[in-house]
């Protein structure tokens, strides 16, 4: 079985569970991905299987790629790899859909976080800022020192200071599956996910277990 499908996220609801409490979900739609190539230790030097996602136009691609996905008899816009048990069990043209994952699992959800620009260090660090006393009217979302003069002399790597913020990619972990309908090819995930609407999503099987 492969280990996980692309998707994109459609936005966020609530649902019920059993006694009535409200659960905030994420709706995510899951596949249908198709397999475009399979990937083999002895040809490649690994196990991978690569999927295809979201439909496009033959000018949206190049001849490459074109060529690339003709065994796969269509043409798609998003290309990723997934591991899987046996990739034995995998033929290029294999259509997949979110029916492999089930209510109750715990997946992992990869997405490009909301790009926020060029940002200070109150939202991008949550700094407190100084105060604005005695005069001081601008240092109220000032970073303030950044580093002594005589020891070490020069700022630190990794000093936190504006710059930009989002637009990265962000694993939300160890997320429960909280329903699965596969007529919509829909999954709804229990808490956000990264990313914003509409936004192309990676769902895999949680790396730290179910």
């Amino acid at each position: 079985m492969i280990e996980g499908l692309l998707g994109r996220k459609i936005g966020m609801t609530q649902t019920f569970d059993p006694t009535g409490r409200v659960i905030p979900v994420t709706v995510i739609e899951v596949g249908p991905c198709v397999v475009t190539q399979i990937r083999t230790t002895e040809r490649d030097g690994y196990d991978a299987v690569q999927v295809g996602y979201q439909e496009a136009k033959a000018k949206s691609l190049t001849k490459p790629e074109q060529g690339h996905l003709r065994g796969a008899g269509r043409l798609l816009r998003h290309l990723r790899e997934f591991g899987a048990d046996n990739v034995a069990d995998h033929n290029v043209g294999d259509v997949l859909t979110v029916e492999i994952f089930q209510a109750g699992q715990r997946v992992d959800v990869i997405g490009t976080s909301k790009g926020r620009g060029f940002q200070g260090v109150v939202k991008r660090h949550g700094f407190g800022g100084g105060p604005r006393t005695h005069g001081q009217s601008d240092r109220q979302r000032a970073p303030g020192s950044i580093g002594a003069g005589t020891d070490p002399g020069h700022l630190w790597k990794n000093t936190r200071m504006a710059g930009r913020m989002g637009n990265r990619r962000v694993t939300a972990q160890n997320l429960t599956v909280v329903e699965i309908i596969p007529e919509r090819n829909l999954m709804l995930v229990r808490g956000s996910v990264p990313g914003a609407n509409n936004g192309l999503i990676m769902v895999r099987r949680s790396v730290k277990g179910s």
